[in-house]
């Protein structure tokens, strides 16, 4: 069969995916016409607001790629079954959260949304349609896909009969450089059975990615390659805050032994700057999922090798929380306790499985009166991390008389205000704007004795040091 011209897309789910994928497709491909749909309204009319910034998704470059192709050829909207009816392909780009109940539940991953959505494409959808699975997704998936729509091939009754091709186009991109990323692949992967549909796909990157960057595969293995990218990056992760506590204990410099291993072409530089633990949407989730097909086809070995991975990751977040309390003379109990940084990296908003949502925790548990400031997270999205509203600012904790042995925290609009009167300050966030605090005036505005917690390495240290702070920073051995 000869595949019929591209000229309209639709991507179901406008969220971290679908959002800047789409925008750097109707920036790349001005003659196709781009549909980015969604059933939350709310998040349809953030991507529609006047105001960039109230976009509902914080990625650099992405608000200039919005304010050039919206309204123009890229369009977000709630109309789904318009936008299926007319689309010649549809991206499936839905969250597919872990399972909390049911079979494999905490391991296995959800896949209520994407089921829903090949029926609404089954349903709505009309000659013919490829249907490219852009969500992280279990190996297998696509056969639940496929099996719904020729089902609906079957069945159909148009006049023109409707047919479907699906494939798999994993993401690969870091928050935070996400169009980057999109603008400069490191690769660009298509799963498929039938090489015309892979090779109209192919077509759209190829205004922008060179074609030796375009790898066609089948499409078990390309959903497979997706969780296998992400655990092994976890795995770095895992592994070089392993060796950071092993620093800290013998007298050695994470930054040092790093740069030693890095300078191997064999291992390579990238991943290996050790930090407060990884977080994000993928990678707990995908080992997970990983942790579960192992377990599945009978291979327990290697399931228990992954879940290590987490179980070290967790560890580690939790260890950076004892090590707190023990230097802040074994109590943080009453002890205003700045915490710079909530989204699980920089240059984005996101903070699901954030570090910093487990050492707060661990920190509001022991009793500590948090200040958090993030310049991207607001307080509505902490409160609901933490599961705890905000409270009032208060000048003194120990005084404040809603303080009763439990820990607390707020919400600090500046630096200097989450600064102002604590006996610590935790940096569990790299951006920009930390790595430029006037120690100096920190001092003055902190409780002596003062500690800085880099969990980042980002701080200059002789700045901190010379301003009169002690400072602790990961990984870093001359500490002991």
């Amino acid at each position: 069969m000869v595949l019929p011209q591209i000229k309209n897309i639709c991507c179901i789910g406008a969220g971290y995916v679908g959002g800047p994928t789409m925008s750097v497709i109707a920036d790349k491909c001005p003659y196709l016409s781009v549909n980015v749909v969604d059933i939350n309204a709310q998040r349809i009319q953030d991507w529609n607001s006047s105001n960039l910034e109230d976009l509902p998704i914080y990625e650099p470059g992405l608000d200039k790629k919005i304010e050039k192709c919206r309204n123009i050829n890229l369009h977000f909207s709630v109309e789904i079954e318009k936008h299926i009816s007319n689309a010649d392909i549809v991206f499936i780009s839905v969250n597919t959260p872990t399972k909390t109940k049911g079979i494999g539940a905490g391991k296995a991953s959800d896949l209520k949304w994407v089921e829903a959505c090949a029926r609404q494409v089954s349903k709505f959808a009309s000659g013919h349609t490829i249907v490219v699975e852009k969500s992280t997704l279990p190996v297998k998936t696509a056969e639940v896909i496929k099996k719904i729509l020729e089902d609906a091939e079957l069945n159909s009754q148009n006049k023109s009969k409707t047919t479907f091709d699906v494939l798999s186009n994993p993401e690969f991109l870091s928050e935070g450089s996400a169009i980057e990323d999109l603008e400069h692949p490191d690769r660009v992967l298509i799963g498929g059975e039938n090489i015309e549909a892979i090779n109209v796909l192919s077509e759209i990157y190829l205004n922008w990615v060179p074609k030796e960057k375009i790898l066609h595969t089948n499409i078990w293995s390309s959903e497979l390659a997706k969780l296998t990218a992400n655990a092994f990056l976890a795995q770095r992760i895992s592994s070089i805050n392993s060796i950071s506590a092993i620093c800290e204990a013998t007298g050695a410099d994470v930054r040092e032994v790093a740069r030693a291993i890095g300078s191997d072409s064999r291992i390579g530089s990238k991943f290996l700057d050790s930090g407060p633990g990884f977080g994000g949407s993928c990678f707990k989730k995908d080992i997970l999922n990983l942790v579960y097909l192992c377990e599945y086809f009978g291979l327990p070995e290697v399931a228990k090798f992954w879940e290590e991975v987490i179980a070290l990751n967790k560890w580690h977040q939790h260890r950076i929380s004892k090590l707190i309390v023990k230097t802040l003379f074994g109590t943080v109990t009453g002890k205003k306790i700045s915490i710079l940084g909530f989204a699980f990296k920089a240059n984005t908003n996101d903070t699901r499985e954030s570090a910093a949502i487990t050492i707060c925790k661990d920190l509001i548990e022991e009793g500590a009166v948090l200040s958090i400031h993030d310049p991207k997270v607001d307080t509505c999205q902490i409160e609901k991390d933490l599961g705890i509203k905000s409270s009032v600012n208060s000048e003194d904790p120990l005084t404040d008389k809603t303080f009763d042995s439990k820990g607390v925290w707020n919400y600090a609009k500046t630096t200097d205000e989450s600064l102002s009167g604590s006996d610590a300050s935790i940096i569990l966030t790299e951006w920009k704007e930390y790595e430029n605090i006037d120690w100096l005036k920190a001092k003055k505005i902190m409780r002596s004795p003062s500690w800085i917690f880099d969990a980042r390495s980002i701080v200059n240290t002789n700045e901190v040091k010379n301003a009169g702070l002690n400072l602790w920073r990961i990984g870093d051995g001359s500490q002991i």
